[in-house]
């Protein structure tokens, strides 16, 4: 067995499979003991340049959870540190940039990346990565997608409204094309690099985009994203595009060329499904605060997202968004065992019926 047939890969792929896969977004590291022993003695920059240790990191979900992905262990600005920015992960806050971008000469110091220069730990770690995981686990690679990067370039640090972003977008199109033809480029790089690495799939994290409308993702964003997928989908490997707050724009990501679409818990899944369309995979969608709930309404919640997927080819169940720090750890446990568990019930239940 390959990794191409492995569970997670299969359903990646829309084949039908005896249960449904399951990960969870930011599963290496926040709510994991080890990870938090790890983090007295490293940042996470610092982790990330360790191959060894990264590989380390990225491992103790699959050790500790049982999930059956593993994503690699990284940031999405990594590729920005790559190139040369100027900006620092601050712990309960995020990144924060040296050097906002706001003028034409500060686009001139986002440089093109050069991924065996600028980024060779991540590379090799995905290398370890494969070893580690054998046949059995799929490897996600990921990044961060345009629109999330430039509004950490130009807002300077995390932004609830977005009003610098917003005021390039409508007001310095000149300038906001020229930013987002820049990271669509270092994107694609980076994923290329990634992909030939080895990753088994590919996920473009576009947090923050749920801020916009339809026709500013449309007019200011889309584009790149499309090309973004065009490029990587090469590869013929799974390609997942994941936004927070994104019911309003499912329309639009059903077109941006990416072979699962994630969706958060804003939407139900059902619904979400008839959007994007039967012919592409979705991925989600519990809320993920309910895992600070009691076990039995986590069970209940899990269920009721397996039943509104109805077995069809082509579901992983995640999150809506990624582990909250302050997550039991026993609950996420629990969490993975109630979706193996009952979606190998309502498979069994199904195949029964189809057999009558």
């Amino acid at each position: 067995m390959t990794a191409r047939y492995s569970l997670f890969s299969r359903a990646a792929h829309l084949e039908q499979t005896e249960r449904t896969p399951v990960w969870f977004m930011r599963q290496a590291g926040r709510i994991l003991p080890e990870y938090r022993a790890i983090r007295k003695n490293w940042t996470l920059v610092e982790i990330c340049k360790q191959p060894e240790l990264c590989t380390e990191v990225t491992m103790q979900p699959i050790h500790h959870l049982d999930v059956d992905a593993a994503i690699m262990f990284a940031d999405i600005m990594t590729p920005l540190i790559g190139v040369g920015i100027d900006l620092e992960i601050v712990d309960s806050i995020g990144p924060v940039i040296a050097q906002p971008i706001r003028t034409k000469a500060d686009l001139e110091r986002l440089r093109p990346l050069a991924p065996t220069e600028d980024v060779p730990y991540v590379l090799e770690t995905i290398r370890l990565l494969k070893k580690e995981l054998g046949d059995s686990r799929a490897l996600i690679g990921f990044a961060g997608a345009p629109f999330t990067l430039a509004s950490y370039l130009v807002e300077g640090k995390p932004s609830r409204d977005f009003r610098l972003t917003k005021a390039m977008m409508h007001s310095e199109p000149e300038m906001w094309h020229g930013l987002m033809r820049r990271l669509r480029d270092i994107t694609i790089a980076y994923m290329t690099a990634q992909a030939q690495a080895g990753a088994d799939t590919l996920q473009l994290f576009d947090s923050w985009i749920g801020a916009l409308s339809g026709d500013d993702y449309v007019k200011f964003v889309q584009p790149y994203t499309q090309e973004i997928f065009a490029a990587i989908n090469s590869f013929n490997i799974p390609t997942i595009h994941f936004g927070s707050n994104t019911a309003m724009l499912l329309e639009h990501f059903r077109n941006d060329g990416a072979k699962i679409i994630g969706v958060d818990w804003r939407i139900p899944l059902d619904r979400a499904w008839d959007i994007i369309g039967h012919d592409l995979g979705i991925q989600g969608n519990l809320d993920p605060t309910l895992l600070s709930s009691t076990p039995e309404a986590i069970k209940q919640q899990v269920r009721r997202i397996l039943e509104l997927a109805d077995c069809r080819p082509g579901h992983i169940f995640n999150l809506g968004h990624g582990l909250h720090p302050l997550t039991p750890v026993d609950n996420v446990v629990r969490a993975v065992e109630y979706v193996k568990e009952i979606s190998l019930e309502l498979n069994a239940v199904k195949a029964a019926g189809a057999s009558v």
